[in-house]
Parts: structure tokens; sequence; C-alpha cells
């Protein structure tokens, strides 16, 4: 397992976790005998938006003895009072399904509380006028919450949240179709939406991925918007390579989805390529480096992606990265203008004149 830093907290996070979409799925022995394999294999991190309630109990069994070396993300919002999934801003319903949620999990605290599925202005109104985000509130000075997080699709509105200063963890939906204007949750243009990711990623705030595969669109080629399928290892590198991100959460139903997902640590650099991406993505956004390391390897050595990365993160506001660059030992101004990455780019991204202009960037601050 690889972890990731979450900067305003401190936490170590499995850049592979858990979403809880299909658990409730599986016969108990058998998602019993999952998160056993989750566990061992070092995955810490659980998104509790789970599609049905019986899930929880699963959890409650699997890590209750272990419950410090777990951190689990509950949304203030989620209701399961029929048993199945269901989204409410009334404040009674939820401190009632938040009372259940840590009964059933066995646990006294929350490791991050989450402002649940903002996705319209109203519903940010909502989540205050009803009084929720004062009981969230309330319960992190209470101790019980650890710290805060937000979940939503929508760049405008996530980035008004995180105005409050109070998010320490995002959750958004991350996937070539929805940062490319594919699919029912594909909101906000792609620039709109990368400059989230480095506003996060400037802040400190962790963002954790929901949607990596677009509810399994991406891989099929029969229900996927580009009409390619992409794998699922693709998907994975895709979000993760996004700044800002720590984790990525895709469901599984048994030992056999996790072992997939898992199968990711040992795949190739081809396997995980995911510049066929190129071929489907609007003209408007190419051009621009997606840090997807098509390019490599540089024969003058350079790390051509997190150079692009550091700069643009540097235009961007962030005070960090321009010392993360200065530790590179290759930087821009060690281009040997050879091509060879001009010729590579997927993305038709002029990188040598980029070199040049991160150079001039970083030399004249």
């Amino acid at each position: 397992m690889e972890y990731r830093i979450n900067q305003r907290t401190g936490d170590q996070i499995s850049v592979i976790g858990l979403g809880s979409s299909y658990l409730s799925e599986t016969p108990e022995q058998e998602a019993m005998e999952t998160l056993e394999m989750a566990y061992e294999n070092g995955i810490n991190y659980i998104d509790m938006a789970a599609g049905a309630a019986k899930c929880f109990e699963y959890y409650g069994k699997s890590f209750a003895s272990r419950r410090k070396n777990m951190f689990y993300q509950i949304h203030f919002g989620a209701d399961y009072a029929t048993g199945e999934y269901g989204w409410t801003t009334s404040v009674e319903k939820i401190k009632r399904s938040i009372d259940w949620q840590l009964k059933t999990l066995r646990t006294d605290y929350i490791d991050y509380g989450f402002i649940h599925c903002l996705d319209k202005d109203s519903d940010w109104n909502s989540y205050r006028k009803d009084g929720v985000l004062d009981h969230l509130l309330k319960m992190k000075e209470e101790g019980v919450v650890r710290h805060i997080g937000l979940s939503s699709h929508t760049p405008a509105l996530a980035e008004t949240a995180l105005d409050t200063g109070l998010v320490d963890m995002l959750m958004f939906s991350i996937n070539p179709c929805y940062d490319y204007q594919k699919g029912d949750y594909a909101i906000g243009t792609s620039d709109e939406r990368m400059n989230l990711y480095r506003r996060c990623q400037r802040e400190g705030i962790g963002i954790s991925v929901m949607k990596a595969f677009s509810g399994g669109q991406l891989l099929d080629e029969k229900t996927s918007p580009f009409g390619k399928a992409l794998t699922e290892y693709q998907c994975l590198q895709y979000a993760l390579d996004k700044p800002g991100v720590l984790t990525v959460l895709p469901g599984v139903r048994n030992r056999d989805d996790l072992k997939t997902l898992l199968g990711f640590f040992q795949a190739s650099q081809e396997e995980r390529d995911y510049s066929v991406i190129a071929t489907m993505v609007p003209k408007e956004a190419k051009g621009s480096c997606v840090y997807c390391n098509h390019c490599h390897p540089c024969p003058a050595g350079l790390d051509i992606a997190l150079i692009n990365k550091y700069y643009d993160l540097a235009k961007n506001g962030d005070t960090m990265a321009a010392g993360h660059y200065e530790k590179l030992e290759k930087k821009a101004s060690d281009c040997i203008q050879c091509g060879h990455c001009n010729n590579r780019c997927p993305f038709h991204v002029d990188q040598m004149s980029r070199m040049k202009e991160i150079d001039a960037y970083f030399q004249n601050r």
C-alpha cells in the first residue's frame, strides 16, 4: 500500500480506500473476509455514504477492535431509517442517523464528519438554515468529530464551502468523463475543476475521490461516453495524478473486486497509462499538461510532469510549490530541447517551450 498525508490533519491515508455503495449486497461471511483482506493489505480509509444500512454492521464487527487504525468519513445528511440510503437536511433525522451509525460501527468518534452532498446553493442554504452545520460543529467542539469534510459534485459550490475555512477533506467526483464535460455529474469546465483541485493542494485540503469509474460507465465501451473503455488502473492513476488527491474510494462487492483494485500496485506504467483519453477530450482541452507522464522517460532525466505540476501550483498561489521545485534534482533549466517529450505528448503540449517558460518563472521569483 502507498500512503499520502493530509496536510491539515497529519493523517496518513491509503491511496486506495473503500467506498460502500455495494457492500450491503454481499453475504456477511464474504463481506467480512473482504474487509479482512482490505485491512491486511493496508487499506485504512472508508467512506460511509453507503448504498444501504447492512454494511455498517460489517464494518462494526470487522474493525471495532482496531478502530484506531482506520479512518471513517461519515456523512451528516445520509439517512438509513428505511434500511436504504436516503438524503436529508432535517437536523433531527440526521441526529438519529448519526447516533445509529456510531452505535452500529461500535465507535464513539468520527474521523471526518462530512457536510453531505451539496450540489446546489439551495442545499447549502438548507444545511445551514436547518441547523445541520451547527450540529456538526457542535460535535466537533465536543471531540466526537475530529475533522470536517465536504462532499460535492459542483466546483463553484465546493469553492463557496471551502471559503468558510472549515473543510479539511473534500470528497469530489474525479474521472475523465466529468473533467471533460461527459456525463450527469460533469459540472463545471475543465479549468474550473482543475482550479478546485489546485486550490485543495495549495491549502492542504485533501481530496477523496468518488465515482472514479463514473459508476462503471468508463469500464465498458458500450456505456462509456467516449465510446471507448478504460481500465480500473487507468482511472485510478488518472485520479491520483490530480493535485490534492489523497485517496480513491471505489466500491467493492467481494474479494475478487478488491483483488483487482490491489493489482494496481503491481501494474506496469503501460497498464496505468491513461493517455488514450487524449483522443476523447474536447479540442479546447488540448495543449494543457495533465501530468500523465506519457512523455517520460526524458533523455535529460527531467521529471517533466512534476515540473509542470509545481509550476501550475506555484502560479495558482501554492507557496510551497516553489520550494518543492527547488529540491528537484533536475529542473526546467536542464532541458536540452531535444523534442522527445513534444513528440510523445498525446495532449499536444509544447513542453520545450514550457520548460523555457517554467525556468524563467522560477528564476525571476
